[in-house]
């Protein structure tokens, strides 16, 4: 996996972001901040989540909310490139795979890399995210991806739910919290976790 530059977007995904009710009508000031930010939280998340490579890490992303509006009521083009490129350019180092989440309109959806998705043998379905049907973050990623593709369901070693968007639903059992000293990114809450195997058995178990 190799980190592609910085997009320039084709006609076909623009007309897909042409300003319309709840897409930011203004670039957000603060990117470089909010990419540090999320790099500091994604940092402390795998110094204690013991990903693997090869490994999956969930991030569920509103832009909406790191801009300080309700969630899908805002939705920067400028805010989901920064945080698809900040996030993968330390994913990508490490080996370890991403699965960006599509918002509610498309069933909170997953975009990730072909690669992974024929790894798991994962049913691939047709839709390419847009601002307003998929999210900003989840945009970006389509974009950066070397071959992105769209599945339903994975479950994920980790994840970063970055303004409330309920990554749960894609985390391996058991899913565990991790507690980051920076809870925040732009004004938006973050809830990282980890997971584990399930424990089995009973009194007479012996776990590692």
């Amino acid at each position: 996996m190799t980190m592609k530059q910085r997009v320039n977007w084709p006609g076909s995904v623009k007309r897909g972001l042409e300003m319309g009710a709840g897409i930011a009508d203004r670039e957000y000031d603060n990117i470089q901040q909010i990419q540090d930010q999320a790099k500091e939280i994604l940092e402390e998340l795998l110094a204690v989540a013991n990903m693997q490579e090869g490994d999956l890490l969930v991030v569920g992303c509103s832009s909406s909310e790191i801009a300080g509006r309700g969630i899908g009521s805002f939705s920067g083009e400028d805010i989901g490139k920064a945080m698809a490129e900040s996030i993968l350019s330390i994913l990508r180092s490490k080996g370890i795979f991403l699965a960006a989440q599509c918002c509610e309109h498309l069933n909170r959806a997953l975009i990730v890399e072909k690669e992974y998705a024929l790894m798991q043998r994962l049913p691939v379905v047709n839709v390419r995210p847009v601002l307003k049907a998929g999210g900003s973050f989840a945009t970006a990623a389509y974009e950066i991806f070397d071959e992105p593709v769209a599945v339903e369901e994975v479950r994920a070693q980790a994840g970063m739910d970055i303004g409330s968007t309920l990554i749960g639903m894609h985390l391996s059992p058991v899913a565990v919290p991790v507690r980051t000293k920076r809870d925040h990114i732009g004004e938006a809450y973050v809830v990282c976790a980890r997971t584990r195997a399930k424990y089995i058995g009973g009194e007479r178990a012996v776990y590692q």
